[in-house]
């Protein structure tokens, strides 16, 4: 079923009798050409391009929980493409122009919305830092503007700007970075694979997998053994308990990150703002309420949420940037378990078990990069080498010393 304005006005007019699941909820098959552990938007997406790109069809998506379930429903929805190393650069660009053209790609409206995204600076030099990364991005072939105070001003009236600690001295400023409506990616993905025969298996956990002579011939699941030609684990902060199972150890820790939705406001807030002097990031939603979120909590914990210390923090970073929010009620909060990878960037690589494969260590970058990830993901799986884009995303670069340090915090997740 394509969806379409003749479509919905048909279905008004007929009492809606003719809409139907977006996806099957199918039985798993004994065998597949390729598992992908994982339901959320990295799985999802590597199961649509698959698909749609490159014409593997008999994939299964086993999900523990259920669609939505995880960090692609558990995020602040921001998209862009700000970094700065060649490593990430090029592929967060790739990822933003496939969220360009992503809603007419697979026919459902994930309500993208490219409303620009600004980084204040607070000194001198910060401001030479993020001139250096507009050139970066510029060479890469993205947009980047760096904007004086006065500038800032006239797009953000509200916020202080004259700080005595923090004062706003300008910004860096992407136009065509933005918000993108998290659970419906997972659904348009969701939908866009099911749609080519993909089998979407919810609460269908991973126990164990079959390796033969150190070939992996499938995964043990709570419904059952399941054999495949090739097993791609996208798990996210669970990753490095799904990959216990195979004997592998990733340079990997998990963390949570909170994140806070406040009551509904008043149209205020055009784009999105990022705190230069913090970690606290913010912008409005359709609903009117402020979406907003920092740092993640100074502990490992698989738990979907958090503690008091962080909302403190990203509370008392709101506060220094627009005081104006000072008696905004919040309305809810939850957090996200993310894989936080030693130097702060992403892995897309095989493993050293013949048919085994792994997506992960994400950090704060995981939203933003999922149509990047499920394209460079179904490439390695698909052709067995890496995209283009993603070939210094390794799982051996650190044996090499070719780490991917984007923000200079070093091996500590905890400073990312």
């Amino acid at each position: 079923m394509r969806y379409s304005l003749l479509k919905i006005i048909k279905e008004g007019l007929t009492g809606n009798k003719g809409w139907r699941p977006i996806w099957r909820n199918p039985e798993p098959k004994k065998k597949y050409d390729v598992i992908i552990i994982g339901g959320g938007g990295h799985g999802l997406s590597t199961a649509y391009y698959l698909s749609n790109v490159y014409g593997i069809n008999n994939i299964a998506v086993l999900e523990k929980g259920w669609i939505g379930s995880g960090n692609i429903g558990r995020n602040t929805t921001i998209i862009r493409s700000n970094y700065m190393l060649p490593g990430n650069e090029p592929f967060y660009e790739l990822s933003l122009k496939l969220w360009e053209g992503l809603e007419q790609d697979f026919n459902y409206n994930a309500m993208i919305s490219q409303r620009g995204i600004i980084n204040l600076f607070h000194s001198d030099g910060q401001r030479d830092a993020y001139a250096r990364r507009g050139n970066a991005m510029l060479l890469e072939g993205a947009d980047a503007e760096l904007l004086d105070e006065d500038s800032v001003r006239d797009i953000c009236p509200f916020l202080d700007f004259n700080n005595a600690r923090f004062p706003i001295k300008g910004g860096l400023m992407q136009k065509r970075g933005g918000t993108v409506r998290h659970d419906a990616v997972a659904w348009g993905y969701a939908r866009g694979a099911d749609n080519k025969g993909v089998d979407i298996i919810q609460n269908c956990e991973v126990t164990g997998f079959k390796i033969v002579n150190g070939v992996c011939k499938g995964v043990e699941t709570n419904l059952g053994p399941i054999s495949a030609n090739k097993i791609a684990s996208c798990a996210a902060g669970s990753s490095s308990r799904v990959m216990s199972l195979a004997g592998i150890k990733l340079p990997i820790e998990s963390h949570v990150l909170q994140a806070f939705v406040s009551e509904g406001l008043k149209p205020i807030l055009p784009n999105v703002i990022t705190f230069g002097a913090g970690h606290f990031y913010v912008s409005q939603s359709d609903k009117g309420g402020l979406v907003f979120g920092g740092d993640i909590d100074g502990y490992n914990s698989y738990a979907q949420r958090g503690n008091l210390p962080v909302v403190e923090d990203v509370c008392e970073g709101g506060m220094a940037l627009m005081p104006i929010i000072g008696r905004a009620k919040l309305l809810r909060m939850w957090g996200g378990v993310m894989d936080m990878s030693m130097d702060g960037s992403p892995f897309i690589d095989k493993t050293h078990i013949q048919g085994l494969y792994f997506n992960g260590g994400w950090c704060y970058g995981g939203f933003k990069a999922t149509p990047a990830s499920g394209l460079c993901y179904a490439h390695l799986l698909a052709t067995d080498e890496p995209h283009e884009v993603a070939t210094e995303l390794t799982l051996d670069r650190f044996i090499h010393g070719k780490i991917i340090d984007e923000k200079g915090v070093g091996a500590q997740p905890n400073l990312h």
